[in-house]
């Protein structure tokens, strides 16, 4: 598996997250966001035993290929 980064929240108070990479292997984007730890929002959901759920800025989405018009390393 090799990940691309494809971009870093430049608004993140450490610089570390949120940040968007892509797989080459999967063809699937990888996220790193925040925990989701609300339980009124957990509640909401059906969450699978092996998923988590995390929170991810709309100022990220100009990472994503498809919305900034480039391939995976845009």
């Amino acid at each position: 598996m090799a990940l691309h980064k494809l971009g870093q929240d430049p608004e993140s108070p450490d610089g570390k997250s949120p940040t968007v990479y892509y797989d080459d292997q999967t063809d699937n984007y990888v996220l790193q966001g925040w925990r989701v730890l609300d339980a009124e929002r957990l509640t909401q959901m059906d969450i699978p035993d092996h998923e988590t759920v995390i929170e991810f800025p709309r100022r990220m989405l100009r990472f994503f290929p498809e919305v900034n018009g480039g391939g995976p390393d845009a």
